[in-house]
């Protein structure tokens, strides 16, 4: 091989090079296995077949794998640039885009030439003596945008959007009215990507992506169907009405519309208040508060020391993606997640096992994020513009690393993610949860999230003195904040007082003096054990209503516990509202006793159902009011009944909730039974087995059939639907069956109650739809500051001030 000529080794692979499409994806700014890049010491390689680019270090692997041998060499060298040359002035609502806002950036002098593997024998480009087809394809590749690049362009430029012409004139009827939350479609089970449709209020799900995600089409088909021209996308709405997602099917864009304050106000979404709600002092106070906060979580002023090494990687801003980089530099930096995609598992086992195309495969950008953040290899001082030299350390910054593939992946089943807007931090990190236990669905030893997960038990009380429990499994501890248990009361009451002299002498109160409640976290978490009185709680035993008591607890503790502290709460009329608070937070808290006990020797359980023959008037009928509200909501009218029956028609909130905490119950779809034998339902045994032919357990095949009816593909859509089934089945647990049952926590990791702070991600702004997300992390015995691709000593760590706190378990 090594006297073959490079122009003849070319020739005879020239079957192996592509002359891309524009449909093709094309990979040349960064590695599919690392964060090495153009501007990297060995520069990126460009598989010519499949437009896939790969580090120095990985190029080989790539040859190994699949055979492919050419590839182009991008290399970006640093060039000296004039200080005083003149700024454009931005025409472009865009970041790094010709006519958007020049982001101040070294530039570079990039080289280009053919590789081919596996003797890395060279030729230059540009070159008239390479093959035509070579020449085409190198041009091709050079002149496309790059997907990592179109993905970013994408999410930044803002479209100008237009008056809708259907919107002055939008006639609107029925009298539907919307709640703040709990959204569903009316036309199936989606609960997320959900369009308002202005005219009638119908909430259908919007269009499918071409991979399968996103909606099934029924907000479109009934546009088809009714003509209602204007829909809002539920999730946008603010008090920034401009910022609302409002498409017009008819026009096939989206659209502003003038009116929509008042289209929405039909439907019950009382804009003027929250526009009146802005104005008053206590949403000043908050306006002031903000700089505080921002301060005071980024530690700004304070001489943070830069920090370096493995462990100390930042992660790059793409837009809005603080709630993400907070959230995974806690995720990993705990023994769970490094164990599983780093110590446990090199990037090659990844690439080996991955999918021809590596951007695609969760398992492979998370084991290649792990290894950028934990590695130490991108986490140096960086070179500012106008330097040739790396600064002291005291003075550095690191760039960081650009998360883009990880983001792209993870919100592939998330639309929300994948947008340049903020986004809740608790809710990315449960819908993270959620993948990486999909992922690890063949391998479920190897799922690191289940670190995270618990049980919780739910034991009611009936005055009868018969108890029933409720089972399910979490993520994470929501925990209320009970504002009364404030223990600056004589602060508290002594700054309300001179606040309420102030503004009656027209003076602003100033941030210096605004004083917050503290909270103790052990108040929090008694609230959550505390008993709870349930009215009109309608006894199986006294065949009436009466009073229970209900209560909860924990029946694992898992390896680490994560607290959501709910500051933000919705008041009437969607007036969103932040709790200004203080969490005292301990460094060690012990949780022992709020283990669960279970069912207890001498308790009776709640028979589940009136003995055979009992007259039909005993039996609960669910209120027809109720269910009418929530099927104007859009839930399904089987899963209304249940829910109004099961909360003993209390009433719609509770009903709701009912609702939303049992929607992935596998017998959700069962028809309501009135008799003790009726939930036994009889399951064809050869569908049983044709389902086990499969491939899927009896156990699993037994509930999705009873699920679906007994239609096989029904219950094969079932199955692939609610795939954490097993574990589903696991809760399922019939609380007055006298047989065994599996443990709702079965196969969790338990163990003592104690437990460490170790993560702390806080949120600065009004709502967790905009601001910034910062974390800070115990490591080395220290704290440390990770904001963005800023890593440092932390001086004064907010530990009052968390919205997620993370522990670990201490084992003894």
């Amino acid at each position: 091989m090594e006297g073959i000529n490079p122009m003849e080794l070319l020739r005879s692979n020239l079957s192996r090079v592509r002359i891309p499409e524009p449909t093709n994806r094309i990979y040349k700014q960064e590695c599919c296995l690392s964060f090495d890049s153009p501007r990297s010491e060995g520069g990126l390689f460009v598989d010519m077949t499949t437009f896939l680019a790969f580090g120095k270090d990985y190029v080989g692997w790539n040859y190994e794998k699949t055979g492919n041998p050419v590839y182009l060499h991008i290399k970006q060298t640093k060039k000296l640039v004039s200080e005083d040359r003149p700024l454009k002035k931005p025409t472009l609502l865009a970041i790094g885009v010709d006519g958007g806002f020049d982001n101040n950036e070294l530039e570079y002098e990039e080289t280009h030439k053919i590789v081919i593997l596996p003797s890395y024998a060279t030729l230059p480009f540009p070159s008239v003596e390479l093959p035509e087809k070579v020449r085409l394809a190198v041009d091709a590749i050079l002149m496309a945008e790059g997907a990592e690049r179109k993905e970013q362009v994408a999410a930044w430029t803002a479209d100008k959007k237009q008056i809708s012409a259907y919107a002055m004139d939008l006639r609107q009827i029925g009298n539907v009215v919307v709640p703040p939350s709990g959204w569903k479609c009316a036309k199936c089970d989606k609960r997320d990507n959900l369009w308002l449709n202005l005219t009638d209020g119908m909430i259908l799900c919007g269009r499918r992506n071409w991979d399968g995600t996103g909606g099934n089409n029924h907000a479109i088909e009934y546009y088809k169907e009714t003509g209602y021209p204007l829909a809002v996308k539920l999730g946008t709405i603010t008090s920034d009405l401009d910022a609302a997602d409002v498409f017009s099917y008819p026009e096939d864009d989206s659209v502003i519309d003038p009116l929509l304050a008042q289209h929405l106000a039909y439907f019950g979404i009382d804009f003027s208040s929250l526009q009146k709600t802005e104005m008053t002092t206590a949403e000043r106070e908050l306006d002031q508060n903000t700089n505080f906060d921002w301060d005071r979580i980024q530690e700004s002023g304070q001489d943070v020391e830069p920090i370096f090494g493995p462990g100390y990687t930042g992660l790059v801003n793409l837009g809005n993606s603080c709630y993400m980089a907070a959230t995974m530099q806690v995720v990993f930096s705990t023994q769970s997640f490094c164990r599983r995609y780093y110590m446990n598992q090199s990037l090659k086992m990844a690439f080996e096992t991955a999918p021809a195309d590596t951007t695609v495969d969760l398992n492979m950008q998370l084991t290649k994020l792990a290894h950028g953040l934990l590695s130490g290899k991108y986490s140096f001082p960086a070179v500012e513009k106008g330097e040739t030299t790396a600064p002291s350390v005291k003075d550095a910054k690191q760039e960081g690393i650009p998360p883009r593939m990880f983001k792209a992946v993870i919100a592939a089943s998330h639309p929300e993610f994948s947008t340049m807007r903020q986004q809740d931090a608790l809710e990315f990190f449960l819908h993270f949860l959620d993948q990486v236990e999909r992922s690890n669905a063949v391998k479920p030893e190897l799922d690191p999230s289940r670190s995270f997960k618990f049980g919780v038990e739910e034991r009611i009380l009936c005055s009868s003195g018969k108890v029933a429990y409720n089972k399910r499994l979490d993520y994470i501890l929501s925990l209320n904040i009970p504002l009364h248990e404030a223990t600056n009361k004589e602060e508290l009451e002594a700054f309300n007082k001179s606040k309420a002299e102030k503004i009656s002498e027209g003076k602003d109160v100033s941030s210096d003096e605004i004083v917050r409640p503290r909270v103790p976290l052990e108040a929090c978490l008694a609230n959550f054990a505390a008993p709870e009185e349930i009215p009109d709680f309608y006894s199986s035993a006294l065949k009436a209503k009466t009073t229970a008591i209900k209560t909860a607890g924990l029946t694992s503790f898992p390896d680490y516990l994560v607290l959501h502290m709910r500051k933000f709460v919705m008041e009437a009329g969607w007036v969103p509202k932040k709790l200004d608070v203080y969490i005292d937070v301990p460094d060690v808290i012990d949780i022992s006793h709020m283990r669960s006990k279970g069912l207890q020797p001498g308790e009776e359980l709640l028979p589940e159902a009136a003995p055979e023959g009992a007259a039909e008037s005993s039996q609960p009928v669910a209120d027809e009011a109720i269910v009418a509200q929530l099927a104007s909501m859009g839930f399904n009218q089987l899963h209304c009944q249940k829910a109004a029956i099961n909360t003993l028609n209390a009433g719609v909130e509770e009903a709701m909730n009912w609702l939303l905490s049992h929607m992935d119950d596998p017998d959700i779809d069962a028809p309501i039974s009135h008799g003790s034998q009726s939930a036994e339902i009889s399951i064809d045994q050869s569908k049983v087995d044709t389902l086990i032919s499969f491939g899927f357990q009896e156990e699993i095949a037994r509930m999705a059939l009873k699920a679906s009816g007994g239609d096989i593909e029904k219950a094969t859509d079932w199955i692939f639907n609610n795939p954490s089934a097993s574990a589903s089945s696991a809760m399922d647990t019939n609380a007055s069956s006298n047989g065994p049952s599996t443990p709702v926590d079965a196969g969790l990791p338990d163990g003592g109650g104690r437990y460490r702070l170790f993560g702390i991600v806080s949120h600065i702004g009004t709502s967790t739809q905009c601001g910034h997300y910062v974390a800070h992390i115990l490591k080395d015995g220290r704290w440390v500051i990770f904001n963005d691709d800023k890593v440092g000593a932390s001086i004064n760590t907010p530990k009052d001030m968390g919205y997620l706190y993370f522990f670990e378990r201490i084992n003894s």
